[in-house]
């Protein structure tokens, strides 16, 4: 089939890194996409080889009458069609005398809270615009059997024990402790810094681009010299493929947004999660209820909590036999439902 995917780019790239990657993934499947995108320029670290499936359109690029009607359109995170398009599908629907346009989809927000197992394939009419009349439909991610699942590529292998490949258990704390630094500014930074290292022997921090490395700079200034045997490595962009491998190759992974916390349950290595902050305090039941569902222990729940300015308690010792255990287990759970691409195309013929 041939889909429109829809993509604004808010805010550090996440929104585009989980449509590049949905993109990505009807393709590997044989399906073709035009994805249009209004900040389309990280794609050239994010994806660099691209996809020969997939073609990339500006947001204001209009189509002309002789380009093909897709069967399925996805607003991603809720984003509104341009209205260019919609006045084009309009005119092509009416010429065409067909009686149903494509399967039209909002493909929401990552969140474990409950009502998105409530919310998960209803219908929402479409109210005004050249396209009134028309439904679309809402697809939930999730974490349960009851939601849309989640990005989990075929290429994507898993042991015994669920890791991913360089995921699988070791003696923790190895001769070489990794972690990865994928932040915002969490207050907690530098009391991060200091209970990390202290975890092996030797401590390697591999510090991703972005906001999250000038927070670990400012984070630095404030501390006393660390140990000669803590090191630090900054990472520049890379591919969504180099940094999946890095998550797998690390001990510790700090994440932040929705891309990289799906990547490291994959990654089935210890992890905690930045939720992006909002104003309304809506992100601390979002993380509550994630929490829940993880079933995380309670020192992996006070560290979250801290982590994200949601107590002011200092940071709790870092468990990382025990926090990678549930991790696993969590990655066990899911490998047990349907990916979300394969939920999506089901759905699609089902509505088709």
């Amino acid at each position: 089939m041939l889909w429109d995917i829809f993509c604004r780019v808010i805010d550090n790239h996440g929104d585009l890194g989980v449509c590049w990657r949905l993109s990505a993934d009807l393709a590997s499947r044989g399906h073709q996409v035009r994805l249009w995108v209004d900040q389309a320029d990280a794609l050239a670290w994010m994806a660099p080889q691209g996809h020969s499936q997939v073609w990339v359109r500006p947001w204001h690029d209009s189509l002309d009458a002789k380009q093909p009607m897709s069967q399925v359109w996805v607003e991603g995170f809720g984003c509104e069609l341009p209205e260019h398009f919609t006045q084009w599908a309009a005119l092509k629907h009416a010429r065409s005398m067909s009686q149903h346009l494509p399967v039209w989809l909002n493909l929401e927000y990552l969140s474990a809270e409950p009502y998105v197992e409530r919310c998960h394939k209803l219908p929402s009419p479409v109210m005004s615009g050249p396209l009134k009349g028309q439904t679309k439909w809402f697809f939930y991610p999730g974490f349960t059997p009851q939601t849309g699942g989640l990005i989990r590529e075929a290429h994507l292998q898993f042991d015994s024990l669920g890791a991913s490949p360089g995921a699988a258990s070791k003696p923790l704390p190895p001769q070489v402790c990794q972690t990865t630094l994928f932040c915002y500014e969490p207050a907690a930074l530098s009391q991060a810094l200091q209970l990390a290292s202290l975890s092996g022997p030797m401590h390697r921090w591999h510090i991703a681009h972005g906001r999250g490395a000038a927070a670990f700079d400012q984070a630095l200034i404030s501390l006393p010299p660390l140990a000669p045997q803590v090191q630090f490595e900054k990472i520049p962009p890379i591919s969504q493929a180099e940094f999946d491998a890095l998550l797998a190759q690390s001990d510790l992974n700090f994440v932040r947004g929705e891309d990289s916390l799906v990547r490291a349950l994959w990654a089935g290595k210890a992890f905690v999660w930045q939720i992006y902050p909002q104003e309304d305090g809506a992100h601390g039941p979002k993380l509550e209820a994630f929490l829940e569902w993880l079933e995380a222990p309670d020192s992996l729940r006070q560290f979250h909590r801290v982590w994200n300015g949601l107590t002011p308690e200092p940071l709790p010792e870092i468990d990382l036999p025990s926090w990678q255990m549930c991790v696993q287990k969590a990655q066990q759970r899911l490998l047990q439902q349907h990916d979300l691409v394969s939920q999506l195309l089901q759905f699609v013929s089902e509505k088709g």
